[in-house]
């Protein structure tokens, strides 16, 4: 079979899969009497995007080896363009797509939210990558944990995304009477597009690693002077991976805003920047799907532990340490887990 044919073969299967089990998850399955339970789709939903953040990250940190504490900071500006957008400009856009079928015109809608807000996060990244990617190692950190903080400074002083006291009702828009048609579409299908963003997520990076441009940037964590040596321009490399990276935590954050329909501040500390350090260096550095492993075991740790009450981030911190102390690479190290690796023949020499 055709390789393209494989690929398409494999994105309809996966787009169907995706369909199926948010149906699963929002209305139960017919027939035989399973409620939707929220309290699933919300654990699931925020696995979705931890995987979007952690993968996007690992680009950066993982496969060109520098260290970005400022993850958060690139969160917060797609998050909050992206609910600007929907708040101020949503009932606008559904106007000018009345043609259209609803469920269509609100998904072009979501689109053009999220778009802009992966664009500013983007932009973002290039405006503190080209400066600071100059330097390396704890003053690349010390930059980029500065700007997550200076992001959110601002935003708690921007009076029409909230401020202090945060962005609320983002998708109902500020019409009066707010519209519920956005929020009743993602309540029903927000599930769906969180995982189909992650797959792309996946995808691209993937992409990007297994092509010229990721060995430049392999060979760039490897050895920088010897990169330098064999004339690869390391800052463009390195800021250009920056920016995609950003662009896709972007992204990550438009998808947190439409989904908890609320922003503030305290969502996007220099804690959550350490959360997404941390599920990429448990799963494994240099490894896609040990940022996936990593972002889904430790978003659903915490809840697991939730019956400890007082003993549970005790717990979820002690399993960290000993994770770390017997395997410091992560689980799955550099290694790439796959259906092939899991279930294909063993070759014979």
């Amino acid at each position: 079979m055709p390789p393209l044919v494989k690929k398409l073969l494999w994105s309809l299967g996966t787009v169907g899969i995706l369909l199926v089990v948010n149906q699963v998850m929002v209305n139960g399955i017919g027939g035989y009497g399973i409620p939707a339970q929220d309290y699933y789709v919300r654990v699931l939903t925020l696995v979705g995007i931890s995987i979007i953040a952690a993968v996007s990250l690992n680009l950066i940190n993982g496969y060109t080896g520098q260290f970005s504490i400022g993850h958060a900071g690139f969160m917060a500006v797609g998050g909050y363009t992206a609910a600007y957008i929907s708040f101020y400009y949503g009932a606008g856009i559904l106007n000018t797509l009345q043609g259209l079928p609803l469920p269509v015109a609100l998904t072009i809608r979501l689109f053009i939210s999220l778009l802009i807000g992966v664009v500013f996060s983007a932009l973002a990244g290039f405006v503190v990558g080209m400066p600071s990617l100059r330097l390396k190692g704890d003053y690349l950190a010390i930059v980029t944990l500065g700007f997550g903080e200076i992001i959110r400074i601002i935003i708690l002083s921007i009076d029409s995304v909230g401020g202090a006291r945060g962005f609320s009702s983002i998708v109902q828009g500020a019409t009066e009477p707010p519209d519920q048609r956005m929020f009743e579409f993602l309540k029903e299908s927000i599930f769906f597009w969180v995982f189909l963003f992650a797959v792309i997520t996946v995808v691209i990076v993937k992409n990007l690693v297994n092509s010229t441009f990721g060995r430049a940037l392999t060979s760039i964590r490897e050895n920088e002077i010897a990169a330098e040596a064999m004339g690869i321009n390391t800052t463009r490399y390195k800021v250009i991976a920056f920016v995609i990276s950003a662009g896709l935590a972007g992204l990550a954050g438009g998808l947190f805003a439409h989904y908890d329909n609320y922003l503030n501040t305290n969502s996007f500390t220099f804690v959550k920047s350490v959360e997404v350090i941390i599920m990429i260096v448990l799963g494994g550095m240099g490894s896609i799907t040990g940022a996936i492993l990593g972002a889904t075991v430790l978003t659903i740790l915490p809840e697991l532990l939730r019956d400890l009450q007082q003993y549970r981030m005790v717990i979820y911190s002690l399993l960290l340490i000993v994770i770390m102390i017997v395997r410091p690479q992560g689980i799955l190290g550099r290694r790439e887990l796959s259906l092939s690796g899991l279930f294909g023949k063993k070759k014979t020499v």
